[in-house]
């Protein structure tokens, strides 16, 4: 055949680089940046993106209306995830910006300031040195769709956008109790963050704009308006109830920074089920299987197919499988390997369960260069594994599989037939689950960050959860918890 029409075929090491390096946003992003900014010498400004190494800072609006707290939550995030906190206060407070003093001058003279000089005055902070290393939270602006438009016109562009909302009458509340120092400048509320120093108290005031009226104004004023930044960044936002503490504010907030968006870039499921016996694995894998059509890859059922083809493989390690006996790592790996290696694996992607067992398993697994993107732990009490196992039977006749609980036998007659398997006894059950929390925490070390499930419920909520984590991309966090 001609080469000229041959198809293209990516190797999948290719593709596990890509994935691994995030090459695909990496050059999506660096695409954006160039039509936004549209640079005279595009190679030496994707030389220069390459340099700041910056796709991963926080790039956060913070915004919502009057007295949601956004400050307080601002400085308590950027505490956290060590970022710059950007407010039209402090930004003006630069004397150096020209921007600025245009702006105090326009306030003087009691004019309108046009949004493209309070963007270019944003843009002006953003580009320092420390905001494109560290990242940035602007609170409070954009205020209106108009000056949303203006900010994304001059390539200004958030990676998220977390909206504080309330219900009008605690707004309202909360506003009249507010009360300022007015040697620090910090905010105290009568009732829910009342100093305990007698000196702070006295040095209280009551700020300008608090009266009821004036707060009705303002909330009617954000709320005329407020559907046009939901319209500006309908991908992006993210509405957080501020009616609570701040500390539980914060953890949603954070929670939310930390996740990434739906990517675009090709993903090929490469994903590893653990657990104890009787988690599920078998019945999640065959589920994820099903519905993404990738390959279930099981690693007990590769071994009783190559003893039932008669391969010379297969006879090798036929005495193991007939007797119950480890088989050898080695020749574990060399059927996994095989199976791995196929086309449809390489395409398609898999699932796999039942291995690997223990860290030295999985060693020799990713020295083969098999590398999974999902790594899920699902857990079970003792108690409800042996429950599941021990009370397990097989219909002899049939092949149907009943539950002494959960799905006993329809009949006396069918009751007759069923048969429970040897390995289901108590006395192995218990040996395998030893063998299981013996290697566990090893595991979850070597193949950190993982996703520990509860797998002690039902099987479709099981599934539906573990679904979500592999098409949504992982948080930023180094572990998830369900």
């Amino acid at each position: 055949m001609d080469a000229r029409h041959k198809r293209l075929r990516i190797s999948p090491e290719l593709g596990v680089y890509a994935e691994k390096h995030g090459v695909f946003q990496t050059l999506q992003r660096m695409l954006q940046c160039l039509l936004v900014d549209r640079p005279d010498d595009p190679i030496q400004y994707m030389i220069d993106h390459f340099k700041k190494e910056n796709d991963e800072v926080p790039r956060i609006f913070l915004l919502g209306p009057p007295v949601t707290g956004k400050l307080t939550v601002a400085k308590l995030l950027c505490d956290r995830i060590s970022t710059n906190l950007l407010t039209l206060d402090n930004m003006l407070a630069d004397a150096k910006s020209e921007f600025a003093n245009e702006i105090h001058r326009l306030n003087m003279e009691n004019e309108e300031i046009p949004n493209t000089l309070w963007a270019k005055l944003i843009l002006e902070w953003l580009s320092k040195t420390d905001c494109i290393k560290r990242g940035w939270v602007l609170v409070g602006f954009p205020k209106t769709r108009e000056q949303a438009l203006v900010l994304q016109e001059i390539g200004i562009a958030p990676e998220h956008v977390v909206i504080l909302d309330a219900p009008d009458t605690v707004l309202i509340e909360r506003n009249l109790g507010k009360r300022i120092d007015m040697i620090t400048g910090e905010i105290y509320h009568v009732t829910f963050n009342w100093p305990t120093s007698i000196k702070v108290q006295k040095c209280l005031e009551k700020p300008n704009g608090i009266t009821e009226e004036e707060t009705v104004k303002r909330i009617l004023e954000y709320r005329r308006v407020s559907h046009g930044i939901l319209n500006s960044y309908s991908k992006k936002y993210h509405i957080i109830n501020a009616d609570q503490p701040s500390i539980d504010v914060l953890s949603q907030v954070l929670s939310h920074v930390q996740s990434r968006h739906r990517s675009i870039a090709p993903y090929t499921p490469r994903i590893i089920l653990h657990g104890p016996p009787g988690s599920g694995r078998s019945l999640q894998a065959a589920l994820i299987a099903q519905k993404y059509r990738i390959v279930n890859v099981s690693c007990g059922q590769l071994l009783k197919e190559a003893v039932a083809a008669e391969t010379r493989f297969g006879e090798t390690i036929k005495p193991y499988v007939e007797s119950r006996q480890p088989v050898p790592d080695i020749m574990v790996m060399k059927c996994m390997a095989q199976r791995l290696s196929k086309l449809d694996c390489s395409t398609r992607g898999w699932v796999m369960h039942g291995f690997p067992q223990n860290v030295r398993q999985a060693e020799v697994l990713k020295d083969a260069g098999f590398i999974a993107n999902r790594v899920f732990f699902l857990d079970v009490p003792d108690d409800a594994a042996i429950e599941r196992l021990t009370m397990r039977m097989t219909d002899q006749v049939t092949g149907e599989r009943y539950h002494s609980i959960y799905k006993p036998a329809p009949s006396s007659e069918v009751y007759g037939h069923c048969k429970i398997n040897p390995k289901d006894s108590d006395e192995n059950v218990q040996t395998a689950l030893e063998v299981y929390h013996a290697n566990v925490i090893e595991l979850e070390q070597f193949y950190n960050p993982v996703i520990h499930v509860n797998a002690d419920q039902d099987p479709h909520t099981v599934f539906e959860y573990i679904e979500s984590c592999v098409v949504n991309p992982l948080p930023k966090e180094t572990n998830i918890f369900i």
